[in-house]
This record gives C-alpha cells, sequence and structure tokens, in this order.
C-alpha cells in the first residue's frame, strides 16, 4: 500500500501513528529527530512523509525543503501549532497536508490514504464503473446514475462521490473530500464542502427515498450503511 516515515519525537504519538498505519496495511520507518529523518531520505524512498515540526536537531520547517529537494513525495504536517499563519505557511512551503494535534486517529488514516492516493494517481483497478448499493459511476466520462436514472453531477461533486463509493466504510474529512476534489489548498472551506454535500443529496432525492451520504458529526462524511 506505501511506506511511510514518521518523524515525531514524542515516543507515544510515533508508536501510535506506526502501531495505527501498520494494521492498516502500510509499511513505516520511524524517526525521532529532524536529523534522523533526514537520514532515512537519503537512504530510502518513501510514498509519504509524516512530519512534526517542534524536533530536535532539525525542526520541520527547516527540514521540509530538504525533503522535498531529495524526494518528490506527499509531506503531511502533524503538530501542535494550530494558528492559520502557521498552516498558511508550511502549506505554501511545500506541505499537501497539515492536522493539529490532538487529532482523531481514524481523521488521521483517512488523510494519509487521501495523499499517497493523490500522488500515485490510484485507480480502481477493477473497473472504469464505481457501484454502491444502486448508484453507479463511471470514472472514465465522469457519468453518474441511480436507480438506473442519469445524475447531473458538477465535477466537485462527482469526485466527491468518487471518493465515498471508492472507500465506503472510511469517514472521511471536510478537509480530506476538499484535497481530492479540488485542486486548492484548503483552509476551513467548510462552507463549500456543506454546500456541494447538500446539492448532492438533493440531486439523489429527486431518484430515491433513501439516504446515500450519512453525517459523522465532529468528523466528517461517509456512506450510509
Amino acid at each position: 500500500m506505501g511506506k511511510i516515515l514518521i518523524i515525531e519525537d514524542d515516543t507515544d504519538i510515533n508508536n501510535m501513528m506506526a502501531e495505527a498505519l501498520r494494521k492498516a496495511g502500510y509499511t513505516c520507518t520511524q524517526a525521532f529527530s529532524g536529523t534522523e529523518g533526514l537520514l532515512y531520505i537519503e537512504r530510502e524512498t518513501f510514498s509519504l512523509v509524516v512530519l512534526d515540526l517542534m524536533l530536535p536537531g532539525l525542526n520541520g520547517e527547516e527540514l521540509l525543503p530538504q525533503i522535498k529537494e531529495k524526494q518528490n513525495i506527499p509531506v503531511m504536517v502533524v503538530s501542535a501549532k494550530d494558528s492559520i499563519d502557521s498552516k498558511v505557511e508550511l502549506l505554501t512551503s511545500g506541505a499537501e497536508d497539515y492536522m493539529t494535534k490532538p487529532f482523531d486517529i481514524q481523521e488521521f488514516l483517512a488523510r494519509v490514504g487521501v495523499q499517497i492516493r493523490r500522488f500515485s494517481g490510484e485507480t480502481d483497478p477493477k473497473s472504469d464503473v464505481l457501484t454502491y448499493k444502486e448508484l453507479k459511476l463511471r470514472t472514465d466520462s465522469f457519468e453518474a446514475s441511480l436507480n438506473g436514472k442519469a445524475l447531473d453531477l458538477t465535477k466537485q461533486e462527482f469526485k466527491i462521490l468518487e471518493l465515498l463509493v471508492t472507500h465506503p466504510n472510511k469517514v472521511f474529512s471536510k478537509q480530506d473530500i476538499y484535497d481530492y476534489a479540488w485542486d486548492d489548498i484548503y483552509i476551513g472551506e467548510d462552507k463549500t464542502i456543506n454546500v456541494h454535500i447538500s446539492n448532492i443529496r438533493k440531486k439523489m432525492k429527486a431518484v430515491t427515498d433513501e439516504e446515500y451520504i450519512e453525517t459523522v458529526w465532529g468528523i466528517g462524511f461517509r456512506l450510509k450503511k
């Protein structure tokens, strides 16, 4: 599925991330300082780096450009720094995602999956048609149908459903959805996601009474089982 480098000096957080990622099927390498992380980057190839900012040796802000210089891989910052300025600075400096501590481990795993899929260009290996119950999505032509009736979806609406259908049991945060469906930096675009989810629901309701998208309060959205 992917090889991930975790650079985090807090042993408990580092081990928690590594355990969750390994259970999800990823291979993990653990580094506990910026200098140790850089050594791994110089020696091995990774699919993703999870990067803390306040590190001994090289800090995260110093390490980020060196990672990007050596490998074209996504970097996901996980830090206690929660100011908008910090997030904007890191995202504009090359980080693909920024998650604030403390965090929910399921949301963490979902964001990791989004970044790896985006960089690998992963698509459904079985078919160009994705299905969930009576919903069908043709990924090659952006066509969608429900109960045999066409759904007139925008590109972003289609991509939102594509993400949910590809992983029907996962809960995706609003940032996960924004990152997948838009080629832009997410800075709290909650209203945008809410409007698009509402529009999808309205278009589905015109075809069926069955609810397809479930809101998981405080986390995000998933397909309704």
